[in-house]
């Protein structure tokens, strides 16, 4: 593999690069003006609404025109039912890891902002509310920001359906393959305007909230960086050894190139040829690792379950609202796996995820940006446990399918 030089690392970072620089211009201003700076607040509105526009009809041809298009899943049989298998249980795991620590170590902790109130704050506590939580009344309320779930679980059923309806479907499935193009140029082409609107609305938000938000951000990166490194040094020998024993663990060796890869493009998808070659090398039997890697790419998110939970409680934090009650842990738990597992493998699903967050939540709108920069400062370890992830994944893969020595078998 060819060195990383600063022409390519400044081509993979040249975005969040020109982006938190964008936000933290913007924050330099709203320090200067103080209250005058909400005058720039409508520059990022404009931007807030154009996500919120986008995010609907982006979130239904996406999944349901990923899934449609889906006509070989049989061929998967074992590998499929362990790949989910594994990928649900090292989501849970680190979802339960990184709900321990941001209890201990509350992200948001000491910062008091007078935003507007949070409404609806009982996710998952009565029947009734799960009802409302997955379902809507009529077809109207489910084109709408406020019923994201809803609309999720219609556009895997919808997508599920035209699959099954074979020949006939391949032509919807092709138009909502087509649609789900066009709504990511349109994203493509407001990520355009990105720098300027997070820009201004951090330069409103600093202005009125002065430095508390700005010390929040660097405690909350505090809290996440080290556990996404602890995370790899601790949990993956576990994987590894519970994967081929003692080979296992000395095969992590061959995980570095992947990781590193992966800080430096923030891509799963462009580490995957380095995530073949770490697997060949390791001994994985190709029919395991061309399933299991190009899924993982886009599905196995284990940083991305860190992120979630941080991105909770840090809105928790800023909303003076208690991060307590098993309902409440349950409810992060289930979006976290949600957004590692489901919602990476949409094109755009980070934001989504966020914007999930917040409605689900019932957080006000004024939370989303607030959530997506954290979402862009954390971007590089959760790629590097994301990416490097799917490596180990694909050993456990192996492990469930060939048995416990296949590694052995390998090297002999």
């Amino acid at each position: 593999m060819d060195k990383l030089n600063k022409g390519s690392i400044w081509k993979a970072y040249r975005f969040s690069i020109i982006l938190v620089g964008a936000i933290f211009l913007g924050s330099l201003v709203g320090l200067r003006m103080g209250e005058k700076a909400k005058m720039f607040k409508p520059l990022g509105d404009l931007f807030i609404n154009g996500m919120f526009t986008l995010v609907v009809p982006l979130v239904l041809v996406t999944i349901s025109g990923s899934i449609s298009s889906m006509s070989d899943m049989k061929r998967l049989g074992k590998i499929l039912k362990s790949l989910l298998f594994i990928f649900f249980g090292t989501g849970a795991i680190a979802a339960v890891l990184v709900l321990i620590v941001v209890n201990i170590f509350p992200p948001a902790k000491g910062v008091v902002l007078n935003m507007p109130q949070a409404v609806a704050l009982k996710p998952f506590s009565t029947g009734g509310q799960i009802v409302s939580a997955l379902t809507v009344t009529d077809f109207p309320e489910l084109i709408s920001r406020k019923n994201m779930l809803p609309l999720i679980i219609f556009a895997i059923i919808f997508g599920m359906c035209v699959n099954g309806i074979g020949e006939k479907g391949k032509i919807v499935s092709r138009g909502l393959d087509a649609l789900s193009e066009v709504f990511l140029k349109m994203v493509g082409l407001l990520m355009y305007y990105a720098p300027i609107g997070l820009g201004a609305y951090f330069a409103a938000l600093i202005g009125e909230y002065g430095k508390d938000l700005i010390g929040s951000y660097a405690r909350a990166l505090a809290i996440y960086y080290p556990l996404c490194f602890a995370y790899m040094i601790i949990f993956f020998p576990i994987y590894a050894y519970i994967s081929g024993g003692k080979e296992g663990v000395k095969a992590l060796k061959h995980v570095f190139s992947p990781a590193v890869t992966a800080v430096a493009t923030q891509s799963s998808i462009a580490t995957l040829p380095v995530n073949l070659e770490a697997c060949e090398n390791i001994g994985v039997p190709k029919d395991i690792r061309d399933i299991v890697l190009p899924i993982g790419a886009t599905a196995h998110m284990d940083g991305t379950v860190f992120s979630t939970i941080l991105k909770i409680s840090f809105l928790f934090g800023i909303f003076q609202i208690p991060f307590t009650g098993m309902g409440t842990y349950i409810s992060a738990i289930l979006l976290a796996i949600a957004g590692g597992v489901v919602m990476s493998g949409v094109p755009g699903g980070g934001l989504i995820g966020e914007m999930l967050i917040v409605t689900m939540y019932g957080f006000p709108p004024e939370a989303f940006p607030i959530i997506a920069t954290i979402g862009y400062l954390v971007d590089p370890p959760a790629t590097m446990i994301n990416a490097s992830g799917d490596t180990i994944a694909s050993m456990l893969v192996t492990r469930v399918v060939e048995g416990k020595d296949w590694l052995n078998k390998k090297l002999g």
